[in-house]
């Protein structure tokens, strides 16, 4: 394994509309951008989503460790903690890190690991890096693995964060491992930035190779900061050649997408290919085309916790698709 530290630890018509002209039902499909305890399931090729409201949180929290003690594989995602900002839409980006990863410590499981999908850092100092990774070893876990975002590349083309977070990475910082019988990639989108991420023939020709041994039904699951989906293309949420790598991803059963980057949740599902796009720790981002740019969003302090979360991944040797959980930090 390689890229990792050891851490010292049918009716709509008939339902009542909302505010916002959807049935709940609909509301429920589409899921929230903004945080909330998420869970997403896939029935079908269809990706299911159900908002847990508050009576429901703490029996949900039980039913999902339960579930989570007899998966085979349980891991976690963070994403986007964005250290070292300063600013209105959250004066404390390090407290809300810090409550993330006591809710991490709090699971009532030991994750398998821990995956920081990108911006760990916000202007990438040698400081910031510091920080952000002695707070990861707080994280109850044996290994914890990261991606870079934009915001670890700045003026160095990511040289800091590898020096950092880069042991045993190829190229540019990306890597893959196994476990449980999972084939894992990481993959660095966040350099050479036009407007859209970019993986380079570089990238693209390491996942060809690392692939070409591995049998279709093994399921695969694959981290990038920007997503590999054309989610928002105006604001750069997408990545100009992914298309490569979908495509060399299309032979397999499933195949599970993990991002960051946009700060809310999605979900896409393309065939065999499930997107989820991850909530952050740090500050939350407008809808796409809701804002002029995606620029940090102040909302009223009672309400940032519900903008922040994690989310937890389990897998059982066996089963076709992963169970996927977002928890937000309220």
């Amino acid at each position: 394994m390689t890229g990792y530290y050891d851490s010292a630890s049918a009716g709509d018509a008939e339902q009542p509309t909302t505010e916002h002209g959807m049935s709940r039902r609909q509301l429920l499909r589409h899921a929230g951008w903004f945080g909330g305890a998420v869970v997403l399931t896939v029935a079908s090729g269809e990706v299911i989503s159900h908002i847990a409201d508050s009576r429901e949180t703490n029996s949900m929290a039980a039913a999902g460790a339960a579930e989570a003690a007899n998966s085979s594989l349980r891991f976690v995602q963070v994403s986007d903690s964005h250290i070292g900002f300063q600013g209105p839409a959250n004066t404390d980006v390090a407290g809300s890190f810090t409550e993330a990863i006591n809710q991490v410590n709090s699971l009532g499981f030991r994750p398998d690991f821990v995956m920081h999908s990108g911006d760990l850092t916000h202007l990438s100092t040698a400081g910031q890096f510091d920080q952000v990774k002695q707070m990861l070893t707080g994280m109850q876990t044996d290994r914890v693995f990261t991606v870079p975002g934009e915001h670890d590349s700045i003026g160095d083309a990511g040289r800091a964060y590898r020096k950092t977070f880069g042991m045993g990475t190829l190229g540019d910082g990306w890597y893959s491992f196994d476990t449980h019988g999972v084939h894992f990639i990481a993959l660095v989108n966040t350099l050479s930035l036009e407007k859209l991420g970019h993986l380079g023939n570089d990238q693209i020709d390491f996942v060809r190779k690392d692939l070409a041994g591995l049998s279709s039904d093994t399921p695969i699951v694959v981290f990038s900061h920007i997503p590999l989906f054309a989610m928002y293309p105006q604001w750069g949420w997408s990545t100009d050649d992914a298309l490569k790598v979908i495509t060399l991803l299309r032979r397999f059963s499933s195949v599970t997408c993990l991002n960051g980057h946009v700060h809310q949740l999605f979900t896409k599902t393309d065939g065999n290919i499930t997107f989820h796009s991850a909530t952050t720790t740090a500050y939350p981002l407008p809808k796409p085309g809701r804002a002029p740019a995606p620029t940090p969003q102040v909302v009223p302090a009672r309400q940032l916790k519900d903008a922040l979360g994690i989310r937890t991944v389990g897998y059982r040797q066996g089963d076709r698709e992963l169970a996927i959980k977002d928890q937000r930090l309220a």
